[in-house]
């Protein structure tokens, strides 16, 4: 059965994923719209390992937003600030599923092949000691990870850098940037599988607005404008995990997230449903 958790905008994740009866935790390790260095919640990695792997609760790590690996070292960057490393090393210690990466963007006049090219570079240069997920993105010009085209060009990047088949690379699949970006949701999985050999992830998020809108604005499973249907059918394509970063209707404090239609036992009965899932291994615009 397919396993089901949230992104979790909180000092205490794992509270909030036993709370909400989730199979998998998605968080931060520290300010996403920030440079500061990773915080391990609670602060003992060890402690924090040995209660998820109690739980039974897998941890999946969300890079800061900021993080641009596409546009690195461009005269105007300071180098040191498109490098996923430190978030890398942070989601080591919690033995971390996964690094969601997104696939980022150059910046105006800059050459397509110049982002690869950044991208071939960090995969050379960085160690992987958890898979690196990247991250489908909703819009913005210059993105690498928009199209269905662009996703193959970066993926036939990365792997060629990687120079051992892919090992600890990762696709990301968010449901609502990929409607966002214009990519038909009814056969995304496959034709994505077809790129990339798999998905290791699934963001199931429904979007407050249209298929090719270029926007990125999570809504629930139930009350946004792509077909339930649709993403419950991604779900069970892709064969893999799934997170719901989706909009805490309830009023919750902060940017926190709940289960899709609040909980995840919601989720699972219509998915059972279906017929069984079974898991591969492994700016306002703000694209989670």
């Amino acid at each position: 059965m397919v396993r089901i958790g949230a992104h979790f905008h909180v000092d205490h994740p794992l509270d909030e994923a036993i709370a909400r009866g989730a199979d998998a935790a998605q968080f931060f390790l520290g300010d996403p719209q920030g440079w500061k260095g990773p915080v391990i919640p609670g602060g003992d990695p060890a402690a924090i390992r040995d209660a998820f792997t109690a739980a039974g609760v897998d941890i999946y790590i969300h890079a800061p937003y900021v993080i641009n690996v596409a546009n690195r070292q461009q005269p105007d960057q300071d180098p040191e600030q498109e490098d996923p490393r430190p978030a890398t090393q942070g989601g080591r210690v919690g033995r971390a599923k996964g690094l969601i990466v997104h696939g980022g963007h150059v910046t105006a006049g800059v050459a397509a092949e110049d982002g690869l090219e950044n991208w071939r570079k960090a995969v050379e240069r960085i160690e992987r000691p958890l898979p690196m997920l990247i991250e489908n993105t909703a819009g913005g010009d210059g993105a690498m990870a928009r199209s269905l085209d662009a996703i193959g060009r970066l993926w036939e990047a990365v792997t060629e850098a990687a120079g051992d088949d892919g090992a600890n690379l990762g696709f990301c699949l968010d449901t609502c940037h990929a409607n966002s970006a214009g990519i038909d949701l009814a056969d995304a999985a496959d034709r994505i599988k077809a790129i990339t050999g798999r998905i290791d992830l699934v963001h199931c998020n429904n979007s407050r607005d249209g298929f090719g809108s270029g926007r990125d604005r999570h809504a629930n499973i139930g009350t946004g404008t792509i077909d339930p249907a649709l993403l419950l059918g991604v779900v069970r394509a892709a064969g893999a995990p799934v997170i719901c970063e989706t909009p805490d209707e309830n009023g919750g404090p902060g940017r926190r997230y709940q289960l899709a239609e609040a909980a995840p036992g919601r989720l699972a009965p219509r998915l059972a449903s279906t017929g069984p899932v079974d898991a591969e291994p492994p700016a306002a615009r703000v694209e989670t």
